[in-house]
């Protein structure tokens, strides 16, 4: 993957991108990895753990200003992603998986991959009338009446839902770009799951690839209440998810044999 070399581009890129973290710890001494790790693997590279860190300490500052309460309500999985950088300095960046309650925003968390004022705001006005409809069902008098409400919400939910994966695009680290549904045509699984394309470990490596930047190292952890199943804690790294990820990171990587490799592995 060809990096940025002009000075003033990796300026405007770099120095005055919002998503951009600078390293706070000393990191002369770490190893360097050699290749980015398997996001399907259990334990993340030093570097990714060290950047998680310091990422950590960034939600438990900034999270004040969120309308999402990590102590009361389900807490949420983050991810890092370690990049070098033009001047072969490290940086990393942060995001959240899916979104944060009420909608709730970071500046400083690289964003969706997906851009909601597509079409003007398309999705948006199409989650409005799926709303209304649901509301015209609870008012329904008759059976008649709900089942073809219900019919009418179920096709236009299927519509958009297909409409948002058309235009859900993501680049790999080839330079390809492919949206959902023909990355999913492509694997076994066939259809999208809804959400597919949130999570923390795609949309890094999006960013970073539309960027030009060299990926170095990854992670993902929870953070707030663990499910009611433990199946998440607070402060745990974690694998990329399977149904809605290995699809779009085996694409994004150009790499088929990601999750076997780890199965394999260990």
């Amino acid at each position: 993957m060809k990096l940025i070399t002009n000075e003033k581009d990796a300026h405007n890129i770099l120095m005055d991108n919002q998503f951009v973290f600078n390293f706070s710890t000393d990191i002369v001494n770490i190893e360097f990895p050699k290749k980015l790790n398997n996001p399907f693997a259990l334990d993340p590279p030093e570097l990714a753990k060290i950047a998680s860190g310091e990422f950590q300490d960034f939600i438990a500052s900034e999270s004040k200003n969120w309308n999402h309460d990590f102590d009361t309500q389900k807490g949420k999985m983050f991810g890092v992603l370690v990049f070098q950088q033009p001047d072969n300095s490290l940086g990393y960046l942060g995001t959240v998986s899916g979104k944060l309650q009420d909608r709730t925003t970071c500046n400083q968390f690289v964003p969706s991959v997906f851009d909601d004022s597509t079409d003007d705001y398309y999705i948006n006005k199409g989650m409005t009338e799926l709303t209304e409809i649901g509301k015209q069902i609870i008012k329904a008098e008759n059976y008649s009446e709900i089942n073809s409400l219900t019919e009418h919400r179920k096709l236009k939910s299927f519509a958009l839902q297909k409409w948002l994966f058309e235009n859900y695009t993501f680049s790999n680290i080839t330079g390809e770009e492919k949206n959902i549904l023909q990355i999913f045509k492509d694997s076994h699984y066939g259809n999208p799951p809804s959400a597919a394309g949130e999570c923390a470990a795609p949309k890094l490596l999006h960013y970073a690839f539309k960027h030009q930047l060299k990926p170095i190292a990854m992670a993902e952890f929870w953070w707030g209440n663990p499910k009611k199943n433990k199946e998440r804690e607070h402060k745990f790294f974690y694998p990329a998810c399977e149904n809605k990820c290995r699809p779009i990171l085996e694409y994004m990587l150009n790499d088929k044999d990601l999750f076997d490799q780890v199965n394999i592995d260990n």
